[in-house]
């Protein structure tokens, strides 16, 4: 049977079927990824209020496409004060944010009690905010730091009141490129072990892949095909997030970026083989606002947030650094043809604009 005749049997596609969807062209992948898309949510593309927040950027992890990190091309070192993240938040809080968004660097020094304080200071403070915080990258992080098993850190991420999971971290899980672009972070298996057992807690999360860097084709098939075999088994995971690769002020040498076909062929064949995934994010502060909103043609349902701050993007040439406003996005959003509707952090639907 051929990949055509699969598609129009809206069949589940293995390995072999994921990676013929490559050989399609652009019209004929966004046709089978819109009718999906449109089948699972109309016209709806989804996105939040939100802030991002990066706390430290000292890290201990030496990631060759990482721009954000303080240990090389960025001298730049800083750790922010709890005052001054809860400051933040309470500036944020007046532009009605639903979510904090909180992910940094792997910082050594200042000690595991000083992330979990952090978390448990903004619920206190702002009870009705998500608190979404720690990649899993993080959470290996912490876990070999202070001797502690994932289960114990995940309870005490609950406790402290985070709400949910970022999908950051996973990069790309095959271990060979993983050597070469992030040797010694958390490994591909320990990734998606952290979010099957956020999932058991009861918890949900994201799931990202990073792309346009080093990585073939069919390694980023073999990374969706993972996640897809961990959503058949936990359901966890609220959205799937490509995450295109920033050029700059790394020490990864990619020649050239990615192009926009293939960026838009990636979200399509994404829609396609993640049939248990709810949510297709493009994420603009990765791949532009012009490329996201016409993602939406392309399987996309999500543009993620306003976000007001962004640094580890924009460090690596990313022209995110200071968000957009909600009535731009909404905007943007309703002249590219779709109906904006603002969303909280686990997907329930709170205003269509």
């Amino acid at each position: 049977m051929s990949i055509i005749e699969k598609l129009d049997n809206n069949e589940r596609l293995d390995y072999e079927d994921a990676i013929k969807l490559y050989d399609l062209d652009l019209f004929t992948l966004a046709q089978y990824a819109n009718k999906i898309r449109e089948n699972k949510h109309g016209k709806k593309t989804y996105f939040n209020i939100n802030r991002h927040i990066n706390p430290t950027n000292i890290c201990k992890d030496v990631c060759q496409f990482c721009a954000y990190s303080a240990s090389r091309k960025n001298p730049q070192q800083y750790t922010l004060s709890h005052e001054e993240i809860l400051d933040i938040v309470k500036n944020s809080s007046k532009n009605d944010i639903k979510e904090v968004h909180i992910v940094s660097a792997h910082n050594p020094h200042t000690g595991l009690q000083w992330y979990m304080d952090v978390f448990k200071k903004i619920k206190e403070n702002f009870p009705s905010i998500h608190v979404k915080a720690l990649t899993a990258a993080e959470i290996h992080f912490l876990s070999t730091e202070y001797n502690l098993t994932y289960e114990e850190l995940i309870q005490m991420m609950i406790s402290h009141g985070i709400d949910s999971m970022p999908g950051g971290g996973a990069e790309i899980f095959d271990e060979k490129v993983r050597k070469k672009i992030c040797g010694g972070k958390v490994t591909s298996e320990q990734w998606l072990e952290i979010h099957k057992l956020w999932h058991k807690a009861g918890k949900q999360s994201n799931a990202t892949m990073l792309f346009g860097h080093v990585e073939s084709r069919e390694n980023r098939i073999d990374h969706m095909l993972r996640l897809r075999n961990l959503q058949d088994e936990t359901g966890g995971f609220n959205a799937f997030i490509p995450l295109v690769y920033q050029t700059e002020n790394n020490f990864l040498k990619v020649d050239a970026p990615i192009t926009g076909q293939e960026v838009l062929k990636t979200y399509a064949i994404a829609r396609i083989v993640l049939d248990n995934i709810s949510n297709v994010k493009a994420y603009w502060a990765t791949s532009t606002v012009k490329l996201a909103l016409i993602a939406q043609e392309f399987g996309a349902n999500d543009l993620d947030g306003t976000i007001e701050k962004e640094s580890i993007q924009s460090a690596a040439g990313a022209s995110s650094a200071k968000g957009v406003a909600v009535k731009e996005f909404v905007d943007l959003i309703k002249n590219s043809g779709f109906t904006p509707v603002e969303r909280d952090s686990i997907y329930n639907e709170l205003k269509t604009w």
